[in-house]
This record gives C-alpha cells, sequence and structure tokens, in this order.
C-alpha cells in the first residue's frame, strides 16, 4: 500500500539478477479496495509494475512472494489472489516449484514471523518448496542496535505508519534474500 513491499521487492530483484543465468520478473496482485479508501488511507499511487495473473506462475521456475501484514497475516489483496490459484492447485502445476516470502508489517509485534508462518500454509497445499533464508545474513540476523525486520523466514522490513523506510540493513537482507533465493532455484532447475 504505502510502497514497503516493492522497495524490498526492488533489492531482491537486484541481488536475484546477480546470480548468472538467471531472469527476474517483477509483478504485482491487483487491488481490491476501492480508490477512495486508498485515497483515504494515504496510498500513494501504484507503480507501473504489469499485475500478475495465477497463470505466470507456473512459467517461472521460482517465486518470491511478498506482501504486507494485516493482522498477522498476508493482506487480503494477496490472498485474493493466492485463493485464485485454485485451478493451478487442483493439477499441482506449482508442485516442486521453490518458494519464499518477505513481507512488511506495521510493528515489532506486528508479524514479522506469523505473516510468514501462515503464509506458508499457501505453498503447502500447492506443493511448492519452501526456500527460507535460515541465518545465511550473517551478522545482519543478529542485529540489535536497530530496528530491523525480517527473520530467520525471509527479509521484512516495519513500515509503522507508512513514514518508516526500508533501511538500509533491510535492503541489504533483501538482497541477500534474492541471491540466495537465485542460486537454490537455479541448482533446483539444473537438476530436473
Amino acid at each position: 500500500m504505502y510502497g514497503h513491499v516493492a522497495k524490498l521487492a526492488e533489492e531482491i530483484k537486484k541481488g536475484a539478477a546477480s546470480v548468472e543465468g538467471v531472469e527476474v520478473k517483477l509483478w504485482q496482485v491487483p487491488e481490491t479496495l476501492p480508490e477512495d479508501v486508498l485515497g483515504n488511507m494515504g496510498a500513494p499511487p501504484k507503480n507501473d509494475v504489469p499485475i500478475i495473473s495465477p497463470n505466470d506462475l507456473v512459467e517461472a521456475d521460482g517465486v518470491l512472494l511478498g506482501f504486507p501484514t494485516r493482522f498477522g497475516m498476508m493482506a487480503a489483496q494477496f490472498k485474493a489472489f493466492m485463493d485464485a490459484t485454485g485451478g493451478l492447485w487442483r493439477t499441482q502445476q506449482l508442485a516442486g516449484k521453490p518458494a519464499g516470502i518477505f513481507y512488511s508489517t506495521g510493528s515489532q509485534g506486528g508479524g514479522q514471523e506469523t505473516t510468514p508462518l501462515t503464509a506458508i500454509t499457501q505453498l503447502v497445499h500447492h506443493g511448492m518448496l519452501f526456500v527460507p533464508i535460515g541465518y545465511t545474513f550473517g551478522a545482519g540476523m543478529f542485529e540489535m542496535e536497530k530496528v530491523k525486520g525480517g527473520s530467520p523466514y525471509g527479509s521484512g522490513t516495519f513500515a509503522g505508519d507508512g513514514s518508516r523506510q526500508p533501511s538500509e540493513l533491510e535492503l541489504e537482507q533483501a538482497f541477500h534474500q534474492g541471491k540466495c533465493f537465485a542460486g537454490i532455484a537455479k541448482k533446483l532447475k539444473a537438476a530436473a
């Protein structure tokens, strides 16, 4: 809504693109809120990233799914998109495909771990392979002097009321996640 997930996605894209032979595409899910509601919430205009359709997932060798948090879960817009993948689920067209998660929350207690935990159910029903970052980000995972989003499940940021922007450390973690994930997806594709 406020561009935090988009900023993480751009860094993830850079990280993934840094792996030789990897092509990266960014998409966004359709907005479900009316324009007047978005205006009342102070949401800026959407960027020009193409809108994804469920079938776009089939073509990808791996997917990193990013979304804001609402009450400890993925936002309704993203859930609506996932609900539209029922046909892919029925035919298990995403089974075996690597997938990861990244997110934005409003506060430190706002779902940095519950959001990915509740989102994993979407991946499991599709038979996808969840690829977390674990503690591969090294010392950045243990930063205690600065406010930092993210967890072993994936990169993240704190949006607060929308005015806080992702920190340099959060963006570095997103780049790391993209690079790490792309390397794993590339190995899985080569082994297939």
